[in-house]
């Protein structure tokens, strides 16, 4: 009875199994890189929600910023908040000061919002990409293993079902390997597409009572 486990897998193992095992091991590494980094992110984010409150609740604008920029370590809600501070002046004449001031206030908080927005979803596509392609690169592990093994143990004579369960077993292992890299890296990135859409949620309300309080006084 042979002895089953990765070591013997890699041992037996050809230039291109080491590599699916490499690029493995990479994905996994870079996938739990941002799922703590984001993860870190997003707790901090949903934990400043409130300071949409107190913003409204100080007694000037000034201080409102203040209060936003106390309470929001990430700076999320501040790229809005500080648009307040922020006065329309005329300039020379071009594309951008050719509308009134709210559209041109309508403009600043748009583009805050985006700001926001590449910070919340950065990092997001490399985690969907790692999710999708991470079992099929350890199905390409198995299948070259399989193939591997079958290809050693045919040209030594003929072939039994005791010689070539153990290597096809051990080549198993590699589809084995990429769903455990997948299935993290969706988890995550479900969870952080809601935070984000929560999040999003809020800087629209928010944009538009700014919005409502700015172009008013």
């Amino acid at each position: 009875m042979e002895h089953f486990s990765f070591a013997t897998y890699w041992e037996r193992g050809d230039a291109i199994s080491h590599a699916v095992a490499w690029l493995l091991l990479a994905m996994s590494l870079t996938s739990w890189f941002f799922i703590l980094s984001k993860g870190l992110m997003a707790w901090r984010v949903r934990r400043s929600a409130g300071v949409v409150r107190r913003f409204w609740d100080a007694p000037t604008l000034k201080d409102g910023v203040a209060a936003v920029a106390a309470g929001d370590p990430e700076g999320i809600y501040l790229a809005l908040a500080s648009q307040g501070t922020v006065r329309v002046a005329p300039g020379p004449a071009s594309l951008g000061s050719a509308v009134g001031p709210a559209e041109q206030m309508t403009r600043l908080l748009r583009d805050a919002i985006h700001r926001s927005t590449v910070r919340l979803e950065s990092g997001l596509t490399l985690l969907a990409s790692i999710a999708s392609t991470a079992p099929f690169v350890g199905l390409l592990g198995t299948v070259w293993g399989i193939y591997h093994a079958l290809a050693a143990v045919s040209s030594t004579g003929p072939v039994q079902i005791d010689r070539i369960a153990g290597p096809v077993g051990e080549a198993l292992i590699m589809t084995g390997v990429g769903l455990m890299v997948a299935i993290p890296a969706v988890l995550a990135y479900n969870g952080f597409n809601r935070v984000n859409r929560l999040t999003l949620s809020e800087l629209d309300a928010f944009a538009h009572d700014l919005h409502a309080y700015l172009t008013k006084n």
